[in-house]
């Protein structure tokens, strides 16, 4: 079983300002109030130390594999449960230029696993919206950054 949750939003900052933000990690508490934790290298086979906190769910830890760090593009992490194949998470961000100043974000995840089909519905009532709002975070920021700038 597969499923995929996708969300997108236009930022009115360049893609190096939003690119930048997404990748200081140690500022993720400041501004995320889903990603309330992350650490670790920007290298591609990295392992991250992620803390998520979906709206109306528990708080989660869980240790991803970086798959792609490619700036200012994106930036693609793979977790699972302790036993690959019952619950697998690729999220990413993908980042384009739409012009010097404007910047779409496609902010995301694809889930595998025999599990997925249990947790579909979870995943559409805490994991899209915590996405959307992330999403809408990371704009207010990025859009205050490059206004002060």
């Amino acid at each position: 079983m597969k499923k995929n949750i996708c969300t997108e939003a236009v930022i009115n900052a360049p893609i190096e300002t939003v690119w930048s933000i997404l990748t200081d990690f140690a500022a993720f508490p400041q501004w995320n109030s889903f990603i309330t934790g992350i650490s670790g290298s920007l290298a591609e086979g990295s392992c991250l130390n992620v803390c998520i906190q979906p709206a109306g769910g528990r708080a989660m830890r869980f240790k991803p594999r970086l798959l792609v760090c490619q700036a200012p593009q994106e930036l693609r992490w793979l977790g699972s449960l302790p036993l690959r194949g019952l619950f697998d998470g690729e999220h990413f961000f993908r980042l384009e230029a739409l012009s010097e100043h404007t910047t779409r974000l496609v902010h995301g995840e694809d889930f595998s696993g025999i599990l997925v089909r249990l947790m579909a519905g979870s995943l559409d009532k805490h994991t899209l919206p915590a996405f959307e709002k992330m999403n809408r975070e990371l704009k207010q920021r990025a859009e205050s950054f490059f206004q002060t700038a």
